[in-house]
């Protein structure tokens, strides 16, 4: 299959998303003060910084130019998820519901990028397995919400 520029375009929404979810977690690391959850959060940063990783190597191997950053929209939820953060009177249970969130529309970017029945084999694979792994993340983030609320 020929890579094309839209390809490149999918995989760079996927990347600016990837950092978003990457400085996002870091940001709820920061902000909840227990210590197994704070750990789940920094896995989850490293996890979706390896995930930009591994679509900058693909844009990059296909001849295009990657994104750098995040975007604005992103900085501007994180910004409003600390300031509800500090608001709150639970604050884990609230960085929860908005990792959560933030991973959906997440899984919604991989779904529409997955239609595409044109996506060369080996990046619909990583796709795939990027998507299994949030997918996991969202499970595991709901088992910590209710541990906790």
């Amino acid at each position: 299959m020929k890579y094309t520029e839209e390809i490149s375009n999918k995989l760079n929404e996927l990347l600016i998303k990837n950092f978003d979810a990457e400085k996002g977690y870091l940001n709820a690391a920061e902000t909840v003060d227990d210590p197994k959850l704070k750990m789940f959060f920094k896995r989850r940063a490293i996890e979706r910084g390896d995930f930009a990783k591994a679509l900058r190597i693909e844009i990059l191997r296909y001849g295009q130019i990657p994104e750098d950053g995040g975007s604005f929209k992103a900085a501007m939820h994180r910004n409003w998820a600390i300031l509800k953060t500090m608001l709150a009177s639970d604050d884990a249970e609230v960085v929860l519901e908005e990792a959560i969130r933030g991973e959906e529309e997440s899984l919604k970017t991989y779904d529409d990028i997955l239609k595409d029945r044109n996506l060369p084999p080996s990046i619909d694979v990583m796709l795939n397995n990027q998507r299994q792994a949030i997918q996991a993340a969202i499970n595991s983030e709901k088992v910590h919400e209710e541990l906790i609320s």
